[in-house]
């Protein structure tokens, strides 16, 4: 599977749209995007995932080192856009506790994970 993963900033704010599956296979790609910025002081970055249909644990494991290294650098992320699937998938391993999720799901409830 293909992902696209788009970065747009605004007031600040890092905004990255991710589109795909993230899987063994592709969260290299999400890893090398999310990297370029992650060492910022201060970050401030805003992660949509309202198009990912898919991830698995290897794409939990690049948004925790994603968040830790944002964090040690005084920064905050915020993940939006969780459909159900996902949203239970941050709930399960208790990561919804420590990032900030924006609870508003987005209309496509039958991704799987």
């Amino acid at each position: 599977m293909n992902l696209q993963v788009e970065l747009l900033e605004e007031n600040s704010v890092q905004y990255f749209k991710v589109v795909g599956e993230i899987d063994a296979f592709t969260a290299p790609v999400l890893r090398e995007r999310l990297a370029a910025v992650e060492n910022i002081q201060g970050l401030k970055a805003e992660l949509d995932l309202s198009e990912v249909d898919y991830m698995d644990s290897t794409g939990l494991g690049v948004f925790v080192g994603f968040y830790k290294a944002v964090s040690a650098n005084g920064g905050h992320v915020k993940i939006t856009g969780l459909n159900k699937r996902l949203n239970r998938l941050f709930e399960i391993t208790g990561l919804n506790e420590i990032i900030d999720i924006e609870q508003k799901e987005s209309e496509d409830n039958n991704a799987t994970l």
